[in-house]
Formats: C-alpha cells, sequence, structure tokens
C-alpha cells in the first residue's frame, strides 16, 4: 500500500491539530486516527517538525531538495571525470 505524500504545511497543519488533540486528554492512538496516519508517522513529524511553522517547514523542504539537485550534479561531474573522452580511448 503507498502512502500519502504530505506537504511540509500539511505535515506542520496536523502536528498542530495533533498537540491540540493530545492536550485535550485523548490518547495518541485516538489522535493518529483522526489525523489518518499512524502512531510512527506522527513521533517521526514530531521530531522532524516539532516547533516549526509552516514557512520553516516549506524552506527545509526546499533546501533538501536542491541539496539533493546538487549532489547528483557532483555526482555526474565526477562520472564525466572518471570516463575517458573517445579521443583519450583511441590513443
Amino acid at each position: 500500500m503507498k502512502g500519502r505524500k504530505h506537504t511540509p504545511e500539511q505535515i506542520v497543519r496536523k502536528l498542530r491539530e495533533g498537540e491540540r488533540l493530545l492536550g485535550e486528554g485523548q490518547e495518541l492512538a485516538e489522535v493518529a486516527k483522526a489525523l489518518e496516519i499512524s502512531e510512527a508517522t506522527f513521533h517521526r513529524w514530531r521530531n522532524q517538525y516539532g516547533g516549526m511553522k509552516a514557512n520553516d517547514a516549506k524552506e527545509l523542504r526546499q533546501l533538501r531538495d536542491e541539496n539533493q539537485r546538487l549532489k547528483r550534479m557532483v555526482a555526474d561531474r565526477e562520472l564525466q571525470i572518471s570516463q575517458p573522452s573517445p579521443e583519450e580511448a583511441a590513443a
């Protein structure tokens, strides 16, 4: 079963709602069910996004995407350097 991908803003919104429900005395299992996520996902999100505002979470996502893109560029460049050019291979 493939999970649904939440945007950082949606995650922060669900965490706020979850914290509110927990503050009202609901059990974690009930909160997770109300948010339509697993308890493990709630804990993971809380550790990763806890205390962030929606803008902070969005910026974090953008920085991670940019970092991934840059790493890919470096890896591609290293592959180009390690492969001999056709002229070098013929010599």
